[in-house]
């Protein structure tokens, strides 16, 4: 069968299993859970075999250390995996549950039960525990899921893939609740974005280019995380101590994630006491900074930010810095160069923090705390997919709740509409 009817098969065979999940029982998924669990375990020598063919063809093909390091599965990953698994089934399953059920004048009740999905696809990159973590929320939620990983992951993944359909069969689910694309040619994400008939939603985890590549080529709705460019602004109330604290975390515990912090924006009121403190503390861990001419006249050592640096994802130790003259100021900035994702303000004043919350458009606006807090763990949400900065269908961490989607329930006693 040529590739196209392949992916085309893979998608009927999917639609087909998430009709079956969507029935399917908190406890039938749960012992699936489990079993994957303990398969993990069980089988580690297989991926740590399978793991070892994907390493030495990334080092035969020049991939960079840093990609290399994404790529490898050790005794922590598997133990790390195993670990999702139970926690995922103790979490709450919200499929079946009715919401805000009122009674209408006619007497009939009308709420909103939760609903999985459907069929998503998820195209990804790198590192193979995410086949894992998208399986096991997806499966929670009662969705069927598409895997495309990385070609630099394919044999791990083909042999996670494995196990979780072993697992799905020892539980009575359908094997089809969670297919792996067999192929690392790239034609086939093309194929599969065009059976709309069949997938409900992609969800792209990846660089920027990848999602573009996607939103531009699929045919169904897509949840996009372009990337994470987060501003904190430090208003002229602000408590330094704190904000010198939080600004130092924001960009220095991991500066290669989306939540870290990209931008400081500071009030000019104090600036110039509160810039050289950053300077020192930050500096010292080595972050450099991107100034504009305000700022770069307060700094020992900066580097002057041009308009590229405004609006960049650095994913590093490099930090823009801006000096404006009012919250305003600090608004439009975010405005024009943020990217829906986290956003901040520093402030002992309550009315302008409130007024930041109600006015900054973003999936997590913080009030005196690190943007690094835009996590579905830290939220509650235990797990997450991922991290949507467009409104439809979530805004924000996407746990198994935002998996779901709803549906009207009516419940009558014989009433008919006049």
């Amino acid at each position: 069968m040529e590739l196209q009817g392949v992916i085309r098969e893979i998608g009927e065979r999917s639609k087909k299993a998430s009709r079956e999940l969507a029935k399917i029982s908190s406890s039938q998924k749960n012992e699936a859970l489990f079993l994957l669990a303990k398969m993990l375990e069980t089988k580690k020598q297989d991926i740590f075999d399978a793991n070892r063919k994907d390493l030495e063809m990334a080092e035969k093909n020049g991939l960079d250390a840093a990609r290399i390091e994404r790529l490898r599965i050790t005794e922590k990953t598997i133990s790390d995996m195993a670990k999702a698994c139970k926690e995922v089934a103790g979490f709450d399953d919200p499929v079946g549950k009715i919401e805000d059920m009122v009674v209408r004048p006619s007497g009939i009740r009308v709420g909103k039960m939760r609903i999985p999905l459907g069929v998503i696809a998820i195209i990804y990159e790198s590192r193979p525990n995410v086949t894992i973590d998208a399986a096991i929320l997806c499966l929670k939620a009662g969705n069927a899921v598409i895997l495309r990983g990385g070609s630099e992951a394919f044999y791990s993944n083909q042999i996670l893939c494995s196990l979780i359909a072993q697992s799905l069969k020892k539980a009575g689910l359908p094997e089809d609740g969670v297919i792996f694309l067999p192929t690392t040619d790239r034609e086939a994400v093309n194929y599969l974005l065009e059976l709309e008939e069949f997938i409900d939603v992609v969800i792209p985890r990846g660089g920027e280019g990848l999602i573009r590549a996607v939103v531009k080529k699929a045919k169904m709705p897509v949840l996009k995380h372009y990337k994470g460019v987060c501003h904190i602004y430090v208003d002229k109330y602000a408590d330094l101590d704190m904000s010198l604290d939080i600004v130092y975390n924001a960009k220095v515990q991991r500066p290669g994630v989306c939540n870290a912090m990209e931008c400081l924006l500071v009030h000019k009121d104090i600036a110039e006491i509160f810039l050289p403190k950053v300077e020192e503390k930050l500096g010292k861990a080595g972050v450099i900074f991107h100034a504009c001419p305000k700022s770069k006249n307060i700094f020992q050592k900066s580097e002057l930010a041009t308009e590229e640096d405004w609006g960049k994802e650095y994913l590093s130790l490099d930090l823009a810095v801006k000096i404006v003259s009012s919250m305003q100021e600090a608004f439009k900035h975010i405005e024009k160069y943020g990217s829906n994702h986290s956003e901040a303000i520093l402030t002992k004043d309550y009315f302008r923090a409130m007024r930041f919350l109600k006015e900054v458009d973003a999936s997590a606006v913080f009030v005196n705390a690190s943007t690094r807090f835009n996590d579905g763990g830290e939220f509650g949400l235990g797990a997450e997919i991922g991290i949507s900065t467009s409104k439809l269908h979530a805004y924000g961490p996407m746990g198994i709740k935002e998996l779901t989607t709803t549906k009207f329930v009516v419940l009558g006693e014989g009433q008919i509409r006049t």
